[in-house]
């Protein structure tokens, strides 16, 4: 299923001559890997971050210190912040984020399982809030399931505009 909606995402971003990078912090890589796996992806990848520390949130996306400060790591500001801040530091027309907690235990009284995911297009953007069961390979893996769809939802909306 991961693999069928990369694929879709990829096409429609090759259709337009638009490219994506990633933001990433509970699924440290693993989002921007299912974009890769699929066959041409570098017609479209520019590229990813792994921000998995808050302060590499800041560092290296730009997220706003008191956004992280004011909203915690796991909320809508933060992976809106995201996704904006892969658009920008990689070059890239759209930019998709994933942040929350995959446990153990939970983060700032963040329930394990939340996860916020996010994409920043050139005109709109939009985040997601879901809460998964399972370890943390099944809430990392929902998380990269989510955040692939809200791109492909993204991209048809923004088509039918």
């Amino acid at each position: 299923m991961t693999a069928a909606v990369a694929g879709a995402v990829l096409a429609a971003l090759r259709s337009r001559g638009w490219t994506i990078a990633t933001c990433e912090s509970l699924t440290g890589g693993q989002l921007v890997a299912a974009l890769i796996d699929v066959p041409g992806a570098s017609a479209a990848v520019r590229g990813g971050l792994v921000t998995y520390a808050p302060e590499l949130k800041s560092e290296l996306a730009g997220v706003a210190a008191d956004v992280i400060e004011r909203c915690g790591v796991v909320s809508r500001e933060v992976a809106l912040a995201m996704a904006d801040g892969a658009r920008a530091r990689c070059g890239a027309d759209v930019g998709v984020a994933t942040t929350g907690v995959a446990g153990p235990e939970p983060v700032d009284d963040v329930p394990v399982g939340t996860v916020w995911v996010a994409v920043s297009l050139p005109s709109v953007t939009h985040a997601r809030n879901a809460v998964f069961p399972g370890d943390r390979a099944a809430v990392r893996a929902a998380a990269v399931a989510l955040a692939l769809s809200l791109v492909d939802e993204a991209l048809a909306a923004s088509a039918a505009e």
